[in-house]
């Protein structure tokens, strides 16, 4: 699909996916790339970083958006649809840098298995004309990370991530300031050697969802007690290990689908 467009926009999260595709649309459109990132409080400084060096790394023209959290439609009050009003200002941003570089063509990275799950960004994508070569070519996620391997690409094997938004229940205001603490528990947990996890964030209560193989793990006393002190310390009252482990989208199991 990469072949039939001389120059292209790809929005780039730094994501195993999105980087899969800005690699490949580097090697068939050269110059003719442009990787745009967004930057906002509901996405993690982490994998921005991520993003930067990759671009740098294979000398990709990249561009830094950002994005008011505020001045989405509903986005703070955060309803099930939310992630159609992020989608829209996003890709709506993405598309003035488009224009800057006198670019017609976007594309995102979903892949096959994101049509799968409750995505209501999709639509959004879809209404703006957004292409999505990876699911076109009906790639999957392991697909996607077994090519990225043979590439040498750094973080083919790095676990899936998300818009920090989806850690905050439907219905719960969204604020800078609760992406910022799970951004920073969910880090601290990484460190920690919990690369998979989520910090759900019920108002006071922190429900960490990890590998569930990593459960008795973290159920030790010594990670009991330092990871409880480290999350009360960014303003959790309440800290829960969920005995399910980490699944993508659990918050949608409170929408009746």
């Amino acid at each position: 699909m990469l072949g039939r467009f001389d120059e292209a926009i790809v929005a780039f999260s730094g994501g195993v996916d999105s980087t899969f595709l800005a690699g490949v649309a580097a090697e068939v459109l050269g110059d003719g790339l442009v990787a745009v990132t967004v930057t906002a409080p509901f996405i993690s400084k982490r994998e921005v970083e991520e993003a930067k060096a990759f671009a740098e790394s294979r000398g990709i023209r990249h561009e830094i958006v950002d994005v008011d959290m505020d001045a989405i439609d509903h986005f703070t009050v955060n309803p099930p649809d939310r992630c159609y009003h992020c989608k829209k200002a996003i890709f709506a941003a993405i598309a003035g840098a488009a224009g800057k570089f006198g670019i017609d063509i976007v594309m995102d990275a979903s892949n096959l298995e994101d049509a799968l799950d409750y995505r209501p960004g999709m639509k959004a994508l879809e209404e703006l004309g957004i292409l999505s070569p990876l699911r076109e070519a009906g790639l999957t996620k392991e697909e996607i990370r077994e090519l990225s391997r043979q590439r040498g690409y750094p973080n083919w094997d790095k676990p899936s991530s998300a818009c920090l938004a989806s850690r905050i229940p439907y219905g719960e205001r969204i604020t800078a300031e609760k992406l910022g603490r799970v951004e920073e528990a969910e880090a601290f947990l990484a460190d920690e050697g919990f690369a998979v996890c989520r910090v759900r964030s019920h108002g006071d209560l922190a429900r960490i969802e990890i590998a569930p193989e990593m459960i008795p793990r973290l159920t030790e006393r010594q990670a009991r007690v330092s990871v409880a002190e480290k999350l009360k310390g960014l303003g959790f009252r309440y800290v829960t290990v969920d005995i399910e482990g980490y699944r993508t989208g659990s918050l949608n199991e409170s929408l009746d689908l």
